[in-house]
């Protein structure tokens, strides 16, 4: 007899309630659409915001994922790496039994922003899979377009996977930075798990290593064996006086956390005409003092994971340099709860890849 599968997925169906388990027939893919087989999903922290139901503007406002388009039931898990199991009758230039690493930020491609090239910024309904489509917190996942399929060669289907968000995320923002001179200092904030893929590739992007500020000591260290030329808390007495003292003040700064402490003090730490590129969502808002804005000639730049073709260099990078290697815990797929139960409360260092 011929074994039937099944789609199994865990959704959300209430916010900040458990995933539940939902087990439904295999879905056929249509058109240009490709149905993978899921083998490797990371857990982000972005997926947390989603969980919760809101993301916090500061001032008590938020954007309610709801309102947002993430509609419930939602299957979260946007870092998918998968094997190609079923193509629809338009799909071109994929085969079934291929590995492929899925870039997840697809937009409408209709919107101003889409034809500027940018689609993981889209302005309009984007499908973003995990985000506002099913995603890889599941045994499958359809994925809409096959350019959206990437060819991950020679990397780890773990490691590949944490690049299509966390991965994707620090290099889009260390991009934004290009190279600094001899003598000029980066600082990045926070060493999460988008943090230490910054760290992890800074010294390729930016040719310099990171000074790293986080307020866990085992992050600190995580991001010594990362690469960190230096790691401080952000947090002791005069740790950001010293930190301009010894440097100068930094030329660029990555602030990976996104809270208003950690901006605070990365903007604090520039020099003049320093750059200072937040990335982190932790959330919050921050007042700062105009006539310095403009005498001290900073630029401030915000940056939300990153584009299609960012994702194919970044593929490159990795296989062309020995990059170090990013902390990760491999979990089975039906674990998916505790993982985000330990990553919200802080004791995941580096990645957890779920794995089916």
């Amino acid at each position: 007899m011929e074994e039937i599968i099944v789609l199994r997925s865990y959704r959300v169906a209430e916010f900040t309630k458990p995933l539940v388990l939902s087990e439904e027939s295999l879905p056929q893919p249509q058109g240009g659409e490709v149905l993978l087989k899921m083998e490797r999903c990371g857990v982000c922290h972005s997926d947390l915001h989603i969980w919760d139901g809101y993301w916090d503007l500061g001032g008590g406002k938020k954007i309610v994922a709801a309102n947002n388009g993430a509609l419930l039931p939602l299957t979260m898990g946007h870092e998918i790496v998968g094997t190609v199991v079923a193509v629809g009758p338009d799909a071109r230039n994929v085969a079934i039994g291929q590995r492929r690493l899925v870039f997840p930020w697809i937009g409408c491609g209709v919107c101003p922003v889409c034809r500027d090239g940018a689609e993981h910024l889209c302005a309009g309904k984007s499908p973003a899979i995990g985000i506002f489509s099913h995603g890889g917190y599941a045994s499958h996942v359809i994925v809409p377009r096959t350019d959206c399929l990437l060819d991950f060669g020679s990397l780890s289907a773990e490691l590949a996977s944490t690049y299509a968000c966390s991965g994707l995320t620090a290099y889009s923002a260390l991009k934004k930075i290009g190279k600094l001179h001899e003598g000029q200092s980066l600082l990045i904030v926070g060493a999460g798990g988008v943090g230490l893929n910054g760290i992890a590739m800074a010294k390729a992007v930016t040719g310099a290593a990171p000074i790293v500020a986080d307020i866990d000591p085992v992050k600190r260290e995580a991001a010594l064996k990362m690469g960190a030329r230096e790691a401080i808390d952000p947090r002791a007495q005069g740790a950001g006086k010293a930190l301009v003292k010894a440097t100068g003040g930094v030329a660029a700064a990555v602030d990976f956390a996104g809270s208003p402490q950690s901006f605070e003090f990365a903007y604090n730490a520039l020099r003049k005409t320093g750059h200072l590129v937040s990335v982190g969502l932790l959330g919050g808002q921050v007042t700062i003092s105009l006539p310095l804005l403009v005498m001290k000639g900073v630029q401030i730049s915000g940056s939300y994971v990153g584009s299609l073709q960012e994702l194919r260099e970044l593929l490159i990078l990795a296989q062309a340099q020995h990059l170090p290697a990013l902390p990760i815990e491999i979990r089975p797929l039906d674990a998916v709860n505790s993982a985000l139960s330990d990553l919200k409360a802080g004791k995941v260092v580096g990645r957890i890849v779920l794995a089916d």
